[in-house]
């Protein structure tokens, strides 16, 4: 049964990646899509090519631009009302040590990827709950599960993100709000050619594992299901996966194999 028909979906991030390949989903599903992202044309060409872009709007956002994000959901909330399904999905990486990381990049990549969708779910909890229903759907990483070499402030980040969703969960789930937090592991999009390196410029080339990674489309499929299931918490990948399984059952073997990787 499509349970997304005629739901409002606001997916951040949606002019690329992961967020261009729900908007495709969750159009085709019949669902009314806001699509958000800093470059407005790129998201003109995602609604172009959405399977019902007459429901479609587009709503150009700076996620580390906070009164930007309070005016947008101010916006959103007098045109739709409540929103169905936020989609927290916009989020910026990082390849760079963290002793050669400036602490300007560090709270940028925070401001970005934690902070922006607390943002955005604080102002759009109230109608959820006056509602009765919501769900809010957070792009977390595996390595929101473990830290990992040269991602200290993007792990950092997603470990903040399982923190604060969880207990939205805790404290909202008896009145309709839900909550699902996705854990991507190598997708093929291009987060490595846009993540920060230790001054803030961008890194600029495309992982060899990201390379190998499953596609956008497959992971947005696999993220509709577990939202479609209810799931708390999805994890997405390869065998990158068991990472997350070692380090929560055999953390000597979690830590040994982390200790091997080579940073450069």
């Amino acid at each position: 049964m499509n349970c997304f028909e005629g739901k409002t979906v606001w997916i951040t991030g949606a002019s690329s990646g992961i967020g261009e390949a729900l908007a495709y989903e969750y159009s085709g599903l019949g669902a009314w899509v806001i699509l958000s992202a800093r470059r407005e044309n790129e998201l003109e060409r995602v609604k172009a090519a959405c399977a019902h872009s007459d429901r479609c709007t587009v709503t150009p956002l700076d996620l580390a631009d906070q009164q930007q994000l309070e005016t947008a959901a101010d916006r959103m909330l007098q045109q739709f009302g409540a929103i169905d399904i936020l989609v927290n999905n916009g989020g910026v990486s990082q390849r760079s040590l963290a002793i050669e990381t400036g602490v300007d990049v560090d709270r940028r990549i925070m401001e970005v990827d934690y902070f922006s969708g607390v943002t955005l779910a604080k102002k759009l909890l109230p109608a959820m709950v006056a509602k009765g229903s919501g769900h809010i759907v957070a792009i977390s990483s595996i390595v929101g599960m473990f830290g990992f070499p040269l991602r200290s402030a993007y792990s950092a980040a997603k470990h903040a993100m399982h923190g604060f969703y969880e207990s939205v969960w805790a404290e909202l789930h008896t009145q309709g709000i839900r909550v699902t937090v996705v854990c991507p592991g190598r997708i093929l999009t291009d987060v490595s050619r846009h993540a920060l390196v230790g001054d803030g410029t961008l890194y600029g080339k495309m992982d060899h594992g990201q390379a190998g990674g499953i596609t956008a489309q497959t992971c947005a499929r696999k993220i509709i299901k577990a939202v479609r299931k209810n799931k708390k918490e999805t994890y997405i990948g390869k065998t990158d996966l068991l990472m997350i399984w070692f380090k929560r059952y055999i953390p000597c073997l979690y830590y040994l194999l982390v200790s091997k990787v080579q940073p450069r």
